[in-house]
């Protein structure tokens, strides 16, 4: 979801009553889009962060801190000059935009009372931090625009702050009924489009939950709309903003397979199975309420499990938190996770997709080659009924036509006028055993390919499993021991790196632990060093994917466990995002290390089979 006018209302409201009447008492920049202003206020000690990150814009209140740099930037020194000391004496939202307002009261050099604004904008590829006078004149911003990167306004020292009304969307606070419907349903476009584009601050997603909410699909056109769901739109849009002015949020996080994919401060309903969730919190105003002063650090973690929603059948789940400012830190710590682990592991993928794509070609042009082969039964037969037949022909003749005694048709044989009879058969001879050598070759070799266009793609498959920057040094182990990498010549001294990464521990409903291996070296220790003859091993049918091991302790397993070990080696593998995935099944003892194979390819017959889909939401990790 875009970091909406929703959710900067949700952060204006909790700003202003943790932070207005506060001192600031110290002033970073981490980072060259980055500030983080400490406020005093009340007894407690606020920590604010304010990013106009072009990929990750934020401001949430955090407990964390960064590494700063020696030497301060320009700005940063200049925002302490002004307005270090200074006291908040309000935080507001310019309509519903994605602006955040700071007025900061200060001292200037000669003693006297000033105020100056710090205006934060969270617009994405847009967004800054703009420092400004009581009337709108810019002293400097944390990102310099000129009129040759922008045609619509300049940032510059010395220039007039305004926001930019490229768009003439309405204010929903104060949007009328009339202004609605001649703004939204004079639209060609679909429904939840004509609301996003017509209204300052609302989302694609929130303009979708609308829809949901009134009964409309979301691509059904304005057109096609009737009095009666232009009416139901209307309310629906009407009672969201009545929420908004009253400041009744309800901030929340949508996850599906425990991955975050989507926040709110509304309740999103338009998630198939989360009308369920909605009940998580029968006063979901009074939960909002902010605690994220320096007592509270060490609740934060449990905040996100014990607001969780109750968990439906659907692969949604949305999960409920007690301020705007801790979704937003737990949401983007995960996104930014990933983030990391992708930008860690772009060599790898690198060089396993161009071993990948080589390794294709070779194949494709070996199958091709095989195909070319098929003829070598027919040249060995044409020698031989040349043999039999031929000794009747004269010299020159441009075909035989005899009975083919193995088909016991008669079959007509092209024949090389400038050879004798007999070299014609000993012609035929000569190609039939090249093929055949060919054929023999190429049968080796595209084993060796596909087994090897296998095993790259399950390494393709551990890069996407891989959650930390330890999970990827098995996979790199793996990639030198087979070539892929050159290792580094370091002698006697060179130290190899250690080992952290484990496999993933789940616990089933029915208290059975299952383990799942992260990459090729795990899944060999898993099956053949850690489970036992009796323990159940799970794997994907057919694609790249984890092995799941399940501890059964001598003990006849569960129906549900065996379901959510398959929805494991599901979800852990190429077919995650599949609605279905079949999984083979059989316990440890009858499963066999493949002769020659890469780590963690194996063998294995009358093996169980279950069809089920990858959702571990309900599974429990350890």
């Amino acid at each position: 979801m875009a970091f909406d006018g929703l959710a900067i209302s949700n952060l204006v409201y909790d700003f202003d009553r943790l932070l207005t009447g506060g001192r600031i008492n110290k002033i970073y920049q981490p980072e060259n889009d980055e500030l983080i202003l400490t406020v005093k206020n009340n007894g407690g000690t606020y920590r604010l962060l304010l990013s106009a990150s072009a990929s990750l814009p934020l401001a949430y209140l955090t407990e964390s801190n960064k590494v700063n740099p020696a030497v301060a930037p320009n700005f940063c020194m200049l925002l302490r000059k002004h307005i270090n000391g200074g006291k908040i004496l309000s935080i507001t939202q310019p309509s519903l935009e994605r602006i955040i307002v700071f007025t900061i009261e200060h001292l200037n050099e000669m003693g006297d009372l000033c105020t100056k604004q710090l205006i934060v904008e969270l617009m994405g590829k847009h967004s800054n931090i703009i420092f400004c006078k009581p009337d709108n004149t810019i002293i400097d911003s944390i990102k310099h625009i000129s009129a040759n990167v922008s045609s619509v306004r300049e940032v510059l020292p010395g220039r007039a702050y305004f926001i930019p009304d490229t768009q003439n969307k309405l204010n929903p606070l104060t949007v009328t009924k009339d202004s609605f419907y001649e703004s939204v349903y004079t639209k060609n476009t679909e429904t939840a489009k004509a609301i996003y584009t017509s209204l300052t601050g609302l989302s694609p997603a929130i303009a979708e939950e609308i829809c949901f909410r009134a009964g409309v699909a979301r691509k059904t056109l304005v057109s096609e709309l009737g009095d009666a769901d232009k009416n139901a739109v209307y309310r629906v849009f009407d009672a969201l903003i009545a929420d908004i002015k009253n400041h009744k949020y309800t901030p929340n996080i949508i996850y599906k397979n425990n991955a975050p994919v989507d926040f709110s401060v509304t309740k999103m309903t338009l998630y198939a199975g989360t009308n369920a969730a909605a009940n998580a919190s029968e006063n979901p105003a009074e939960n909002s309420a902010v605690n994220t002063s320096a007592n509270t650090a060490e609740n934060s973690a449990v905040n996100a499990s014990a607001n969780a929603a109750e968990r439906t059948d659907s692969e949604y789940v949305q999960e409920y938190y007690d301020s705007i400012s801790l979704l937003l830190e737990h949401f983007y710590a995960a996104k930014s996770a990933v983030t990391r682990i992708r930008q860690k592991s772009v060599d790898l993928r690198r060089i396993v997709t161009t071993a990948l794509e080589r390794s294709r070609k070779k194949y494709e042009l070996q199958m091709r080659q095989m195909k070319d082969t098929e003829k070598r039964e027919k040249y060995k037969v044409y020698g031989e009924l040349i043999n039999t037949y031929g000794y009747g022909l004269n010299d020159g003749a441009k075909s035989l036509t005899c009975l083919n005694y193995y088909t016991n048709e008669e079959i007509t044989i092209p024949l090389d006028i400038q050879l004798t009879v007999q070299e014609n058969a000993v012609k035929y001879f000569n190609k039939y055993n090249k093929l055949k050598r060919t054929y023999d070759a190429l049968c080796e070799l595209t084993v060796e390919t596909k087994n090897e266009i296998d095993h790259l793609d399950s390494i393709n498959t551990a890069l996407d499993i891989a959650l930390y920057e330890e999970d990827l040094v098995e996979i790199k182990e793996e990639l030198m021991n087979f070539g892929y990498i050159r290792r580094k010549c370091g002698g006697k001294n060179q130290k190899k790196q250690k080992i952290t990464s484990k496999p993933l521990h789940y616990i089933s409903s029915d208290g059975f632990h299952m383990y799942v291996g992260k990459n090729n070296i795990q899944n060999e220790e898993l099956t053949f060093k850690f489970a036992t003859g009796n323990d159940w091993w799970f794997h994907a049918k057919g694609i790249p994917g984890s092995h799941v091991i399940v501890k059964s302790e001598n003990e006849e397993l569960p129906d549900t466990t065996f379901e959510e070990a398959g929805r494991l080696a599901a979800y852990y593998s190429k077919g995650r995002d599949a609605k279905k995935v079949e999984i083979d099944y059989i316990q440890k003892k009858h499963v066999k290390k493949a002769a020659g194979g890469a780590p963690g390819f194996v063998i294995y017959h009358t093996n169980y089979s279950l069809l089920i889909d990858p959702d571990i939401s309900k599974i429990k990790q350890v």
